[in-house]
């Protein structure tokens, strides 16, 4: 029997410590890592190795990792995690908005660090054929926009359905709150966040087992929002 791949990761960080502390994590979780100590040189790594994911740091020698998730995705989908120590709410936002699909602040664990990664992994995987999604006791259908939950038929309204679909496309990945306006109420919307904390509210009492402690539709505080892979 053939085993699998190792799936490789490519870290651009210029902290030596942390490279060294990255790949211990990763190579004990099973993966293939390689190594660069700016942006420009990440950048040629990227293109030349094609990893599956990549592990950046924004705060780089010669490049903003901003910048760097920009123009990886001029021609890259790797998968973009953000390791970095800016914890401010618009470097966090500049990152997603960018391009990024997660942000993880230093100092981190190991623990969360390969959950993560395996959450970004399999949202690269081959999704198969079939348009149904589940999570909980939630069954969505997304050919024939149907929606039920504990076998029940879900009503939801043309905004509520549009921010589930957004979130199930995107599950496990953070959504800012300017992007889910942006698709949901056009580009003239960003600023409308009050539109959308209703509208998470009533998908909530209507998705969730709690919704005044949600398990599935995750607050990213002050950024956007996130559907729980588990």
């Amino acid at each position: 029997m053939t085993s699998a791949p190792q799936p490789s990761v490519l870290v651009i960080d210029d902290e030596i410590q942390i490279r060294r502390l990255v790949r211990f994590a990763l190579e004990g979780g099973g993966y293939k890592v390689f190594e660069a100590e700016n942006g420009l040189l990440g950048l040629g790594e990227a293109a030349a190795l094609q990893p599956d994911s990549i592990i950046l740091d924004l705060g780089l020698p010669d490049l903003d990792g901003t910048a760097v998730v920009r123009r990886l995705r001029e021609w890259s989908k790797a998968p973009v995690l953000v390791l970095s120590v800016r914890q401010a709410e618009d470097d966090k936002i500049g990152a997603l908005d960018a391009g990024a699909d997660d942000y993880l602040t230093k100092p981190f664990s190991s623990r969360e660090l390969l959950a993560r990664m395996r959450a970004l992994l399999r949202r690269t995987q081959p999704q198969p054929d079939s348009p149904l999604v589940a999570f909980g006791d939630v069954e969505i259908d997304l050919n024939s926009r149907v929606v039920r939950r504990a076998g029940a038929d879900i009503k939801l309204t043309t905004k509520e359905y549009a921010l589930l679909r957004i979130l199930v496309q995107h599950r496990g990945r953070v959504i800012t709150h300017q992007q889910i306006l942006r698709e949901i109420w056009g580009p003239h919307a960003e600023d409308s966040t009050h539109y959308l904390r209703v509208q998470m509210t009533h998908l909530r009492k209507k998705l969730e087992p709690e919704p005044q402690r949600p398990r599935y539709f995750k607050t990213e505080s002050g950024i956007g929002y996130r559907l729980a892979d588990g």
